[in-house]
């Protein structure tokens, strides 16, 4: 993966159209699900304005950015 920050990692692996689970998420960037978490509702909710879309697909949260049509 080419993103260099955290913050890029977890925004590419978002943008893929079947998102990321919490655990994908831990893994590339080696943070706690809390941190995780707060990241996605502070940065990116918050302040970078994303739309990033909570769902639950066969029994897993899953969040991805949901890219305007």
């Amino acid at each position: 993966m080419e993103a260099t920050t955290k913050q890029a990692q977890l925004i590419a692996l978002l943008k893929q159209a079947s998102g990321a689970s919490l655990a994908d998420l831990m893994s590339v960037t080696g943070w706690q699900a809390h941190s995780v978490r707060g990241v996605i509702s502070g940065v990116l909710r918050k302040r970078l304005q994303l739309p990033v879309i909570s769902e639950t697909i066969d029994g897993t949260r899953r969040y991805r950015i949901e890219e305007p049509v």
